[in-house]
């Protein structure tokens, strides 16, 4: 949740533009990435949102290329300010990036997986310890996203409504979501028709063994009926 100018500049880092990053990814990134996806699914079952609707937002918030999976994730350290997006390798080096912004006089700043932002929400966390913890981060944006659809009665304007309540930012930031939200629901779509074609091949091989099995077995049972026929005496 930017504000009105770092809406824009986001929507061209999404759309193919390289975004300012303070610190590259680790090395170790790639043991990380289901930090924010796991958070976020905790978050959409115990909030009972539409499934992989809070993946969507936090694809588009905190999204980041990840070239060795060759996927994008959420980035549990992103912070935003000042117009560039920085994904730092770690929750303490979050933190004192954004102490420093802070230092600087910047209070326009948004952090974690859900991209929060600390002067429009100041009351959301504890402190940036908590403000940085993935849990914490990504179930108070399932609350809001919830209060959001109970207000307008609309999962669409909650979408558009989490990143600003203009039209001319919202409109563009919805669309990249929904476009998001149904990659993500197609890919569980084909996770489930793969399983599904497992079980069905695997199905198929027992019934194979089975029929083999019978076929043996009256092959043996025919077998044993013709030398007892050869071997009677009348």
């Amino acid at each position: 949740m930017r504000s009105l100018v770092g809406t824009l500049i986001l929507l061209f880092i999404w759309i193919g533009a390289s975004p300012a990053i303070a610190v590259p990814f680790s090395p170790k990134a790639a043991d990380r990435k289901g930090i924010c996806h796991e958070a976020v699914a905790a978050a959409e079952t115990k909030y009972r949102l539409p499934k992989r609707l809070l993946t969507a937002l936090s694809l588009t918030e905190s999204g980041r290329w990840q070239a060795e999976s060759k996927e994008m994730i959420a980035w549990p350290w992103t912070v935003y300010a000042e117009g560039k997006g920085r994904y730092l390798p770690s929750k303490s080096a979050a933190i004192d990036e954004v102490k420093m912004l802070q230092a600087k006089g910047v209070t326009n700043i948004d952090v974690g997986c859900m991209q929060i932002n600390l002067h429009y929400h100041p009351e959301a966390f504890d402190d940036l310890g908590a403000a940085l913890d993935p849990g914490k981060n990504t179930q108070y944006a399932a609350e809001l996203l919830k209060k959001l659809r109970d207000e307008s009665r609309s999962w669409n304007i909650a979408i558009a409504h989490y990143h600003s309540r203009t039209k001319e930012f919202n409109v563009p930031y919805r669309q990249k979501v929904l476009k998001i939200w149904q990659k993500e629901r197609r890919k569980d779509t084909d996770a489930r028709m793969a399983t599904a074609r497992e079980e069905y091949r695997k199905r198929r091989e027992k019934l194979q063994e089975r029929i083999e099995e019978a076929s043996k077995r009256r092959f043996t049972q025919a077998a044993a009926k013709k030398q007892l026929a050869n071997a009677d005496p009348s």
